[in-house]
């Protein structure tokens, strides 16, 4: 199988490796084996990885977006002080699981290759 299938599976918050159950008992808990498949997921650990890779996405997509907002429209300063930090913080929560979902994927599969 495909590297791309388990990262996606992952992305998609689902089992890598059968893609059909959950990947995470809460936000960013992850269950101990999956309920379909039996795969032992609590030998793989993501720690810092995907925080940072979704600091770096979504600064990378924000902060030119708000150097052309600002360029352009130079909206009041109270409005970009409020809207900014909130569109980061809600694409940080949005993106945090899926990442580390695709981590998770990745360590997957590389297991499974060397077998």
């Amino acid at each position: 199988m495909s590297k791309t299938k388990f990262i996606k599976r992952g992305f998609k918050k689902k089992c890598p490796s059968c893609g059909e159950s959950p990947l995470f008992s809460k936000f960013l808990k992850i269950f101990p084996e999956c309920k379909n498949c039996g795969k032992n997921l609590s030998a793989y650990k993501s720690d810092d990885g995907p925080a940072y890779i979704t600091i770096l996405i979504v600064g990378h997509l924000v902060i030119p977006i708000i150097l052309l907002v600002e360029k352009k429209l130079s909206p009041p300063i109270v409005l970009q002080m409020t809207f900014w930090p909130i569109l980061t913080i809600i694409l940080c929560l949005w993106l945090l699981p899926k990442i580390k979902g695709a981590f998770i994927g990745f360590q997957i599969f590389v297991d499974d290759k060397s077998i």
